[in-house]
């Protein structure tokens, strides 16, 4: 396991003024990420996986929470309730074979959607994934997903169909 990037922890402000903590997930943060993919509606967790589990499968939990901070990062977004930590969000990237472009993916809690976690998540994401050398980074995304599709032309991305599935778009953009 690598070692934990600690200069990519911070904290923001949501639009209401609540305070988050964006920072690498790391292996013992699995029971978290795991309530917090439980804790998604159906939809949302359709839209982030492109099927309809309910809960991660232990070895594809490993694999989300088990990153190399290089050429696969996760940034976890955390609220403290109750004094208990909770995850409202995760973003993500995953380095293609030639190292320098990377596929992202963004899943935020249904209650917080619309409060500013997204773009928090998405501006460190590509921040740090710069940082480590990617010059591109690209989603697929279902066609239906008009507010993934809004929120990734609001980043700069460009959207195009997929000309291998009629059901996807791909937003892709340099860094």
């Amino acid at each position: 396991m690598a070692d934990y990037p600690a200069e990519l922890v911070r904290t923001r402000h949501l639009f209401d003024g609540s305070e988050v903590l964006i920072r690498p997930i790391r292996a013992e943060d699995a029971a978290m990420e795991q309530e917090f993919v439980q804790h998604l509606s159906p939809e949302s967790r359709y839209r982030r996986f492109m099927s309809t589990l309910k809960e991660l499968p232990p070895g594809k939990l490993k694999y989300l929470t088990e990153v190399d901070y290089v050429r696969h990062l996760a940034l976890v977004a955390i609220i403290e309730r109750d004094g208990e930590q909770i995850e409202i969000g995760v973003a993500r990237y995953i380095a293609g074979p030639g190292g320098t472009d990377c596929e992202f993916a963004i899943a935020i809690d249904d209650e917080w959607q619309g409060s500013g976690v997204a773009g928090i998540l998405m501006l460190c994401l590509i921040d740090a994934a710069r940082a480590r050398g990617m010059q591109r980074m690209e989603a697929f995304i279902l066609a239906g997903n008009d507010k993934m599709i809004k929120f990734a032309k609001q980043l700069g991305f460009s959207v195009h169909r997929d000309p291998d599935d009629p059901g996807m778009v791909v937003a892709e953009r340099g860094l």
